[in-house]
């Protein structure tokens, strides 16, 4: 699990300590024996693309460091309904208590997974790339990000310092798309993103060196008009308000890439469980 710029152990330290409070869970202390054991499987109810099993076992494992894991599944793999993808055997109190935390994570990523699998097959055979955002949950990106690649997407900038992408906001301040364009280019800038909602700013937008236009809201009648204007010689970015029943009318357009922050912002949650085995 390929997690750059994340402290998985800090994260987890957190997630627990936010559901466990100052007084720890004190339903399966009052409960359950000290030294009793519990064998369960996670399994998932739905048809899903799994996420995030790796992280389930980092919370498991840092309340009892002698817990015995047998992951079923892999991340990135589509499963029906009813397949178990992890097996467990540890302290129950320990396991008890990190249950809740281990399938809110594996719950979320695997949501994402899911219906970021489901916009890419929706665009299968166009030769358009899917990518995701920078709209994120503050404080998860690195994992959902790492969600939409389970389900077949690409990454887009994770974060400001990694892109150069010039918006609406940046051009009307700026004083236009040239302007902003060559401010960018005089800082020594690469391959900078510039969003434009008008044809007429397309040809401005490259002669002044833009390296790929984000042709923002655009019909696709609009897009295929846009593709020709571009000509081929910088990448195109479809992007806004695109949906799934949407997004393969917007790939035969001919852009290089859509990108959807539905993914991230809107993926319901897995419907996945721990159960006594």
């Amino acid at each position: 699990m390929t997690l750059d710029n994340f402290d998985l152990d800090a994260f987890v330290r957190a997630t627990l300590a936010e559901d466990m409070g100052e007084g720890g869970d004190r339903t399966s202390a009052a409960v359950i024996p000290a030294d009793a054991e519990l064998t369960a499987v996670m399994d998932s109810r739905d048809a899903v693309v799994v996420a995030g099993l790796a992280l389930a076992e980092a919370f498991f494992r840092a309340l009892d460091p002698e817990v015995r894991i047998e992951r079923l599944v892999e991340d990135g793999a589509r499963v029906g309904p009813g397949t178990d993808l992890m097996r467990l055997c540890g302290n129950a109190r320990a396991l008890l208590t990190a249950e809740r935390s281990a399938l809110n994570t594996v719950q979320h990523l695997t949501g994402i997974a899911t219906m970021t699998r489901d916009y890419v097959d929706a665009i299968a055979g166009t030769g358009c790339i899917l990518l995701d955002t920078r709209k994120t949950l503050p404080g998860l990106r690195v994992l959902e990000k790492y969600a939409t690649r389970m389900g077949g997407a690409t990454n887009h900038r994770l974060r400001l310092d990694d892109g150069v992408m010039i918006k609406d906001n940046h051009i009307a301040v700026a004083g236009g798309v040239v302007p902003a364009v060559r401010a960018a280019k005089a800082a020594g800038l690469e391959d900078i993103v510039v969003e434009v909602d008008r044809l007429d700013q397309i040809e401005p937008a490259i002669a002044a060196g833009a390296d790929r236009l984000l042709l923002d809201n655009m019909r696709p009648a609009t897009l295929r008009e846009a593709v020709a204007l571009v000509a081929g010689r910088v990448p195109t970015e479809a992007s806004g308000g695109v949906r799934l029943e949407t997004i393969r009318a917007i790939a035969e357009t001919g852009v290089t890439y859509v990108s959807v922050g539905r993914i991230t912002q809107s993926a319901p949650a897995a419907d996945i469980g721990l159960d006594f085995a």
